[in-house]
């Protein structure tokens, strides 16, 4: 299992915290030994491991600006977002707060993903120490931290915690790309419901993050984030 090796100072002390991430290769091993059903799924495709997103506040941004677009339309609207300040920088909360929504607006961006945006980049500027140490907490510690933004529900959440800390037991059911995904290979009539498909994860714990990168894969092609 990969892990994060992270140093950490506090009272003067100095200590390293261990934190695991997903590590496709011995996922796809242990999910083998765990559920036959899986083998022609998991041998159909080549799945690299993810790569970790040290920059929060993009990762939350780029997520809000993705929801509910197909990857190319969603990246030229982000490009355009990263064109208002310098390119070669992300943007950093600040800027993104004192940036006026009609100029949010002049890139593509909806009132409310703009909204939304500045949301993010409000909590981060409250209360930086918070958000810079998510990867400090658990799974459902970081989804009720980040559901408390106005802007970010339980998807984007999920998506956080598989593409930007790298957790290796996500499965996002609500996911429409998944349910199809999930319905293709059980070969099911029809789309399957959320308590369907997570009663059924619980034999995948705690590799449900490589399980979802293939239900996507099937016929969606690789995850576009």
């Amino acid at each position: 299992m990969g892990h994060r090796w992270i140093l950490k100072v506090e009272c003067r002390s100095i200590y390293v915290e261990k934190t695991k991430l997903v590590n496709i290769d011995h996922s796809i091993k242990k999910l083998k030994e765990i559920d036959p059903d899986l083998m022609r799924l998991l041998n159909a495709f080549k799945i690299d491991d993810l790569l970790p997103e040290q920059n929060y506040f993009k990762s939350l941004t780029r997520s809000i600006i993705y929801q509910q677009l197909t990857g190319a339309s969603a990246k030229a609207i982000h490009d355009r977002f990263i064109s208002i300040y310098d390119k070669d920088i992300y943007p950093t909360p600040k800027q993104v707060l004192s940036t006026n929504l009609d100029i949010l607006q002049s890139v593509g961006l909806s009132h409310f993903k703009a909204k939304y945006i500045k949301n993010i980049a409000t909590a981060f500027i409250e209360d930086p120490i918070r958000y810079k140490t998510l990867d400090k907490k658990g799974d459902e510690d970081i989804i009720n931290i980040l559901t408390e933004i106005k802007g970010i529900g339980l998807w984007t959440a999920q998506m956080f915690l598989m593409f930007t800390l790298n957790r290796p037991d996500v499965f996002p059911a609500t996911d429409l790309a998944l349910k199809k995904g999930f319905q293709h290979y059980f070969e099911l009539d029809d789309l399957p419901k959320e308590n369907e498909m997570l009663k059924r994860s619980q034999k995948w714990r705690p590799h449900r993050t490589t399980v979802s990168l293939f239900f996507w894969r099937i016929l969606e092609g690789p995850f576009e984030w």
